[in-house]
């Protein structure tokens, strides 16, 4: 749970209007792993309800850093994806068996393709996401500031 800010009484003024989000031009970028939350999916389409990560990624861009968040249920068949992240981050080999140890992910640090996607209730507007992990391997010969 976030400790920033406080909770607002029901006659409280406020000002903020939040930020015009810009998302990053799509292409392969560097990031560390902020911090991982516990939850719990709700079950869509064929999975059930599950245990779910949500991980918390700074995407380190030339010019700003961008936190993408994203899911990760833990069902096997959606298994590759957790290995893509641990793989991503240099704890686990390709082929070999890995008990997750989500204490260690945060803090973290790799390669990743990011992408453009319409937000899912206004599709004039747009999100990055992470489309793929790259292994500790793949993502080293990254030069950083190409695409």
């Amino acid at each position: 749970m976030s400790t920033d800010g406080r909770e607002l009484g029901w006659e409280d003024s406020i000002v903020n209007d939040g930020q015009d989000f810009e998302p990053i031009p799509e292409g392969d970028y560097s990031f560390t792993i902020e911090k991982v939350d516990r939850s719990r999916s709700k079950g869509e389409g064929k999975l059930p309800p599950c245990n779910m990560a949500v991980v918390y990624f700074i995407v380190h861009a030339p010019d700003k850093d961008v936190t993408i968040r994203e899911n990760y249920i833990l069902h096997t068949s959606l298994e590759w994806k957790l290995s893509e992240l641990f793989r991503g981050i240099g704890l686990k080999k390709k082929g070999e068996e890995l008990r997750m140890n989500w204490s260690q992910v945060p803090g973290a640090k790799g390669r990743c393709k990011v992408t453009i996607v319409p937000g899912a209730k206004n599709p004039d507007q747009k999100f990055n996401r992470i489309q793929r992990v790259y292994d500790i391997e793949e993502g080293q010969k990254f030069t950083p500031g190409r695409f």
